[in-house]
């Protein structure tokens, strides 16, 4: 079962998904460590965030791009489930995947236009990063708090259970389910996304943990042993963070 997976993974859908995560995360990198180039600066430009319109459309592009290479791949088994269903194709996977990237493009408006709005009242700084030990504890506190809310585990039950998930949606099509799939995946982890304005919306360690803990968390198994440590974990640094205002 899991060689007859791998093999499907090489073929030309799946190696086109691969090189575009791989392209995603070159760019997110290149925009975090700017190289002195003129035509890489100019991408590395996204991160900062001005008060006008142009900064809200950087805004836009970057959390865009974060939301593409970051929840693509905690997604990949959901993927995988879709692929192995009798009378699917490697278009029917792509439009799949459109459809689930859609739902994080309409977040990157919403995050954009609430990093504008921290921006301009000065409690983010130009890169996204928190200036306010009350701003960055209320985040922790808000994405803590959500760890035990019963939507998150309705969300997450859907995610860990793709195959239940699709069999019951499958005459909606490929793009309405690649919507549905995006929603439950925004209802898991939108909080958690908006934990990168407490170390920077360009951060790649962020990035790198984050996406590392949504997938885990979607797992079938080992997901049931992280959501609450995490949200506990979480409270507690909400605590601690204005503590420091004190020390």
């Amino acid at each position: 079962m899991i060689g007859e997976q791998i093999r499907r993974m090489g073929q030309g859908h799946w190696l086109a998904l691969f090189a575009g995560l791989l392209g995603l995360w070159a760019l997110l990198f290149i925009m975090a460590v700017p190289s002195g180039l003129v035509a890489l600066d100019a991408l590395a430009a996204l991160c900062r965030v001005t008060p006008d319109a142009a900064g809200y459309g950087s805004a836009v592009a970057m959390w865009g791009l974060m939301g593409a290479a970051m929840m693509t791949p905690t997604a990949l088994p959901a993927f995988a489930t879709y692929d192995d269903l009798p009378g699917t194709t490697g278009a029917g996977l792509m439009r799949l995947v459109g459809g689930y990237l859609a739902v994080w493009g309409s977040f990157a408006l919403a995050a954009a236009a609430l990093q504008t709005g921290l921006h301009a009242t000065g409690m983010i700084g130009q890169y996204g990063e928190s200036r306010s030990a009350w701003l960055t504890a209320a985040l922790l506190a808000i994405a803590g708090l959500y760890q035990f809310s019963p939507l998150k585990e309705a969300c997450l039950s859907r995610c860990r259970a793709p195959l239940a998930f699709f069999m019951g949606r499958w005459s909606e099509g490929a793009f309405r389910n690649g919507l549905r799939l995006g929603l439950d995946c925004l209802g898991c982890c939108w909080a958690l996304m908006l934990l990168a304005f407490v170390g920077g919306t360009m951060n790649l360690a962020f990035m790198g943990l984050a996406m590392l803990l949504m997938a885990v968390e979607k797992l079938p198994t080992a997901g049931t042993h992280v959501s609450r440590p995490l949200g506990y974990g979480l409270l507690g640094l909400a605590i601690l963070s204005p503590v420091t205002l004190l020390i």
